[in-house]
This record gives structure tokens, C-alpha cells and sequence, in this order.
């Protein structure tokens, strides 16, 4: 519960960071983290060789979309987060959840979850 916790108020600090750098492009802001977010795990499962590729290729997998999503249109970063979301809770089943820090799948799921619901809302607003 408590890293589901950390995980929601991270994600609220990343959306009330990225509203105050108004110079900067919000678009291009949620891309990058989108695309850094799939590569932490490559820095957790360095050391075996199975998950390391795993996740490497999720890696690239949310670098594309996140790339996409800034080129294209923001429901595809929408989409980004929420799967990256639903990759966190099914990670168990693709690789070794032992090389993660405890908890890790529910803190960042839930920071997914929590910036994918804002991405939604707010170009659901601006396709109005």
C-alpha cells in the first residue's frame, strides 16, 4: 500500500513539475519520461542476461511509442502509459521480478496510472 502510495504522489509531483516548467513543451516532457521510465528496468536486470534482454526490448517498445506520441498525437502517449502501467503488473510473467526493488511493479504502476489518467483528461479537454 505504501508504495502504491509513493507511486500516486510521484506521479502527482511529476504532472505539478512538468504544469510549473511552462516554457517547455508538455508534450515533449511526458515523451521523455515515458521513454526513461522503460529503461530503468534495462538498469535493474543488467546482470542477467534473459531479463536484460526482456526488458531491452520493452525499452525500445516504449521509446517508439513515446517518440509517437510527441510526433503524432497525445492519446498514443496516453496509451504509453497505460500500457507501461499494465507491463508493470504483468512483469512477473516475462522476466524475474527478484532483480526489481521490492515493490517496484505497484509504485510504478501506480505513477503510470496516475499521469496516464491526467494525460487522458487533459486531451480529452483539448480535443473539445
Amino acid at each position: 500500500m505504501d508504495a502504491t502510495l509513493i507511486g500516486i504522489a510521484s506521479g502527482l509531483l511529476t504532472i505539478a513539475i512538468v504544469a510549473v516548467l511552462k516554457r517547455l513543451d508538455k508534450t515533449t516532457m511526458y515523451g521523455l519520461i515515458l521513454s526513461g521510465i522503460g529503461f530503468l528496468y534495462v538498469g535493474f536486470t543488467w546482470s542477467d542476461s534473459t531479463p536484460f534482454i526482456v526488458n531491452s526490448l520493452q525499452a525500445i517498445v516504449f521509446l517508439f511509442i513515446a517518440y509517437y506520441g510527441i510526433k503524432t498525437r497525445p492519446y498514443v502517449l496516453v496509451a504509453g502509459y497505460f500500457l507501461h502501467g499494465l507491463w508493470d503488473f504483468a512483469y512477473a510473467i516475462f522476466a524475474n521480478p527478484d532483480l526489481l526493488p521490492p515493490h517496484y511493479d505497484l509504485f510504478c504502476m501506480s505513477l503510470d496510472f496516475t499521469v496516464g489518467c491526467y494525460l487522458f483528461v487533459i486531451t480529452y479537454r483539448q480535443a473539445k
